[in-house]
């Protein structure tokens, strides 16, 4: 299986996404810029945190229109995996491929540090090594991470249970109803302010987010007949 993990001018968790993929996976993996056009080589694509384009507009609002972007809405369309985080998930909104849009934190701070998620789906290709309910420890790191919808889209994000993790305990950014991260209705497109690839190691004070990684993993090699290892 093969990783892109993007990078626009102003990412700064490009290098934590990538040493994820590789210390959790030791699969493929490589670093694509935003002018890339062709995507097809890949089987999974990261969109990191950071401040792209400086935040300047929006937080992923000129990144979501940069010109790797088609790319991404084509593999969208072909039903690969495609994971935003923090920024990545702010470009994702900007980009139409989540419903929904981040904006400042309801207490106008920048918020850095771990808070508890609860795993409300865990039927995704992201999710499948959690247990339904099952509360894990990610870190946090974002200004601009309050998760925003029309009552109207929050009734459809409940509805077809696209909404994968919620703060568990306090709601560090004013998100509605605790949301940190949704998916889109086809299930291969998945956003969250939480960074999972900061939470690979116990020397980084929780291995939590491992799972997404192997759950990537698993489902791909699942949908595509590979054997373990292959």
């Amino acid at each position: 299986m093969k990783y892109a993990v993007l990078v626009f001018p102003g990412s700064n968790c490009d290098v934590d996404m990538y040493k994820a993929v590789e210390d959790c996976l030791g699969e493929p993996v490589e670093y694509v810029w935003y002018t890339r056009t062709d995507l097809d080589e890949f089987d999974c694509i990261l969109l990191p945190g950071g401040f792209s384009y400086g935040d300047y507009l929006r937080p992923g609002a000129m990144a979501g229109m940069a010109p790797v972007l088609e790319a991404v809405r084509k593999a969208a369309d072909e039903g690969k995996l495609i994971m935003g985080v923090c920024n990545g998930f702010q470009v994702l909104t900007e980009a139409r491929l989540l419903p929904g849009a981040l904006r400042r934190n309801d207490k106008l701070k920048f918020r850095c540090e771990t808070v508890e998620l609860r795993v409300e789906n865990n039927n995704t290709a992201f999710t499948s090594q959690y247990e339904a309910g099952e509360v894990i420890r990610i870190p946090i790191a974002h200004g601009d991470g309050n998760y925003y919808c029309d009552e109207e889209t929050l009734n459809e994000l409940k509805a077809n249970n696209q909404i994968v993790f919620r703060y568990a305990g306090e709601n560090p950014n004013g998100s509605v109803d605790h949301i940190a991260g949704v998916i889109n209705k086809a299930g291969n497109v998945l956003g969250m302010m939480p960074h999972p690839e900061r939470a690979v190691h116990e020397w980084l004070g929780s291995v939590d987010g491992k799972r997404m990684f192997t759950s990537i993993l698993q489902s791909w090699r699942e949908k595509n007949g590979v054997t373990h290892g292959a």
